[in-house]
């Protein structure tokens, strides 16, 4: 099932029919350890109403309320390779070789909810930096209790210079206005996600494919599980939280975004998060 927000309402997707929520508080529905069978009850209780279709093209927001949206970095192999490279010169490249290998996952904040983007918004590069990608991330959606419950795509915008030039400057790389976007709804299995889901990152300039490459998340080194337990160890999520997974998806070392470029995220079962790059 896939759970959308849109300025005109809550629209449940389910087996190709879409049927209206009546709640009124987005983090009260979401924040509920058994928001799957929650759901399930609405198919079963409300009359689907096919014209909701097109509110999905229209007025999609991103699937979040006051939640803080959370990053865990280096859980793929070609992440860390890519982050050792760019932080070579800096000294600080083994940082990373030993993260990938560590007990303790690097987990950092990426962004409030004021600073995510919509489906079809605008991304932003930096304006200090000349070195910037999109990272496609499998992203979590815990219940304040710390249970996962459903799961959107995440695009982790990046400044690949400045977190190169030292790793003490992770937050500036990942954390401003418009460093994040989230959607293009909420998919809310009854059972964890595939190993096998994949995802897919294509980037498109002046109409023409710059970029296109795919990963299965089963080449994640981590459970989504173990994340989600040191996330929660020493902090609390009123409202729930979101946690991007991490990349093992990086466009090669001569590639940097554009503004006008348009980024494409998809992964199986969830749909496509499409956004500008300004």
């Amino acid at each position: 099932m896939r759970l959308y927000k849109t300025r005109l309402g809550i629209v449940l997707e389910a087996d190709e029919q879409y049927y209206p929520i009546e709640a009124t508080d987005w983090d009260q529905l979401i924040n509920q350890d058994n928001l799957h069978e929650v759901l399930q009850a609405v198919t079963t209780s409300v009359s689907p109403s096919p014209e909701l279709h097109h509110w999905l093209h229209t007025d999609l927001l991103a699937p979040i309320g006051r939640q803080e949206v959370w990053a865990a970095g280096v859980t793929y192999l070609r992440s860390r390779d890519a982050r050792m490279e760019e932080s070579q010169d800096a000294g600080g490249g083994s940082f990373y070789d030993r993260v990938y290998d560590a007990e303790r996952p690097e987990i950092f904040f990426k962004a409030t909810p004021e600073r995510v983007v919509d489906p079809l918004g605008t991304v932003r590069i930096r304006k200090d930096s000349h070195w910037n990608v999109p990272e496609p991330e499998l992203t979590l959606f815990m219940t304040s209790s710390g249970k996962i419950v459903a799961y959107t795509c995440g695009n982790d915008m990046s400044s690949r210079d400045i977190e190169g030039e030292n790793p003490l400057y992770l937050p500036q790389a990942k954390s401003y206005d418009g460093s994040a976007a989230l959607g293009p709804c909420l998919y809310v299995p009854g059972t964890p996600i595939d190993p096998h889901t994949h995802i897919r990152l294509e980037i498109h300039r002046n109409r023409e494919s710059v970029y296109d490459n795919k990963i299965s998340i089963s080449q994640m080194k981590r459970q989504h599980t173990e994340l989600v337990s040191f996330l929660f160890r020493e902090c609390s999520f009123a409202y729930g939280c979101f946690l991007m997974t991490g990349t093992g998806i990086v466009p090669p070392d001569d590639f940097t975004l554009q503004r006008g470029d348009e980024v494409q995220i998809t992964i199986d079962g969830i749909g496509t998060l499409v956004n500008t790059v300004a």
